[in-house]
């Protein structure tokens, strides 16, 4: 007597008809786009470097409450300066193969001479001027394929909150290279492409937020910025 049997996984269950994002897919941005709009209950997913990255549930210590710290500071900045944008998990095209969703963003205004602009589907194209990402367990393409991506495109900051190491990276693209941004005498770190952005990292990592946005604050009142803003906003010439 012969007997058959066969173990059958069971099927996949597809949204809408379209095949849902796995981590580790190799695809083209496009069918990245068509997948990711046919799964309306994720929240995040990333294209880097053509392969796909679909994050953990995100835990409280180790992301959430360093994203808002993160988010906050780059809020104050934004708010004391007209024609710069502050964003959070927005999607960004990069190039064909890779389309992140970075913790947040500081850009430029296109209308003051940004380096992005906004599709028809309002996704920013192009390189934002800084990007920042809290890093814990995807610390290793965030500092690698990602941070490859990122200068390869012309992100001129990078950000990186190292949360388990208790430690911030801050790099400057200099003649096509990321170089560590230096800390000044007063142990702060000063933004290169923001004149005014400056941060306080030992008070960030120790979530002193009131000392973190007194320091921005300063940055604020400085000539540097008042220059850069009067940068951004030429005064109109008269024919």
């Amino acid at each position: 007597m012969t007997v058959s049997s066969t173990l059958a996984m069971p099927p996949v269950a597809l949204e809408h008809g379209v095949p849902p994002l796995e981590n580790g897919d190799r695809l083209t941005r496009a069918e990245f786009e068509r997948r990711y709009a046919a799964m309306p209950h994720l929240k995040k997913a990333e294209l880097i470097e053509g392969v796909v990255y679909v994050p953990s549930p995100v835990r409280y210590r180790h992301h959430g409450a360093p994203h808002a710290l993160l988010i906050g500071w780059l809020v104050q900045y934004a708010a004391g300066t007209p024609g710069v944008g502050v964003s959070d998990n927005s999607t960004v095209r990069l190039d064909l193969d890779n389309e992140p969703q970075p913790d947040a963003l500081l850009l430029i205004d296109p209308a003051c001479g940004g380096q992005t602009h906004f599709s028809s589907d309002d996704y920013i194209e192009g390189s934002p001027e800084l990007v920042a990402e809290v890093a814990s367990s995807s610390v290793s393409y965030d500092l690698h394929a990602k941070l490859h991506a990122y200068r390869r495109n012309g992100v001129r900051e990078y950000i990186v909150w190292r949360v388990l190491e208790q430690a911030i990276d801050w790099f400057v693209l200099r003649a096509g290279q990321y170089e560590p941004l230096p800390v000044d005498a007063n142990g702060l770190l000063r933004s290169e492409v923001f004149p005014g952005l400056w941060l306080d990292p030992a008070a960030l990592l120790r979530g002193e937020l009131a000392t973190v946005l007194a320091i921005v604050q300063q940055g604020l009142a400085s000539p540097e910025h008042a220059t850069f803003v009067a940068r951004l906003h030429p005064p109109a010439t008269t024919p």
